[in-house]
């Protein structure tokens, strides 16, 4: 643990490379990511069993998350640099990858599509993974907290001091508070989990209850990365928000559309149009669309 004074007071941060159970030792990041699989994996299957989706086609589609998103996650680092020859290889960034949670999700969202195309199973599975993903986010960066860089150099009363051997974390070395950044993003999940679970019966079409959450996702990763510990490649914008910025752009007008077509109504407490009510989107239903 670290300690230093911030305004007079103390604050500490804990950084924990690896747990031990017995004579075994274990990675932390690697045992809160698998942790939060099997959360995500539970929270899942429950989800499906409420809505009446639980078969096998859903599960080929967990499978294709996973697959999707341990490639996207592991090889998000091969196009780091505009520059390609500054990348590394294809072999060393699935070995050595950042495993970036940007990049994991990419890969899930694809490898669901692939998944469900390969077998011809085309209902919507968003709303069933929206839960998951929310849960498995939060126990996930209880590891990224415990082993990775906090933040950036703040002088709130929150901020926190880790150990100076954190890789690439310059406010280490130099012993100053930083942005508990990942503390953020924890509450931030537990938060959305929450409001996922309130809002599944009040969002009238499938499949808007995943764009509800990963559009504000989408927006609060970009402010975060403002107390990020990461890297500014342009216009003081780290490479995570230059990955937002298009994304942010086509969710908001995927949620316009849904707005303007009546799709929140009971989510807004707004009576919903008949063309709406009389399609048969009812809460729970699944329909049968490609995700």
């Amino acid at each position: 643990m670290g300690i230093g004074n911030v305004g007079g007071r103390r604050y500490g941060g804990v950084v924990i490379p690896e747990l031990r159970f017995g004579g075994l030792a274990v990675p932390t990041h690697d045992f809160f990511v698998g942790l939060a699989v099997v959360v995500a994996a539970v929270v899942f299957v429950l989800e499906a069993r409420r809505r009446g989706a639980f078969r096998e086609e859903s599960l080929v589609a967990v499978a294709g998350a996973l697959v999707g998103g341990a490639i996207g996650m592991r090889l998000s680092g091969w196009a780091e640099h505009l520059d390609f020859s500054l990348n590394p290889s294809l072999l060393e960034a699935w070995m050595f990858g950042s495993r970036s949670i940007l990049g994991g999700l990419t890969g899930a969202y694809a490898g669901v599509l692939i998944a469900k195309r390969l077998i011809g199973y085309r209902e919507r599975t968003g709303d069933l993974f929206a839960p998951a993903v929310a849960i498995g986010m939060a126990v996930g960066r209880v590891g990224c907290f415990l082993t990775e860089a906090p933040g950036r150099p703040t002088s709130l009363p929150w901020g926190i001091h880790a150990s100076a051997t954190v890789p690439e974390c310059p406010g280490c070395l130099a012993g100053q508070a930083m942005h508990p950044s990942f503390l953020y993003e924890i509450a931030f999940q537990l938060a959305a989990f929450a409001a996922v679970l309130w809002a599944r019966s009040r969002v009238s079409r499938p499949g808007e209850l995943f764009t509800l959450y990963v559009g504000a996702y989408a927006v609060f990763r970009f402010l975060v990365e403002f107390t990020r510990a990461n890297e500014t490649v342009w216009l003081d914008l780290t490479r995570p928000q230059w990955f937002l910025i298009p994304g942010l752009l086509l969710v908001a007008l995927r949620l316009r559309k849904g707005y303007r077509n009546g799709y929140y109504d009971r989510l807004l407490g707004r009576p919903a149009p008949v063309s709406v009510a009389t399609r048969g989107y009812l809460p729970g239903h699944i329909s049968e669309e490609t995700a």
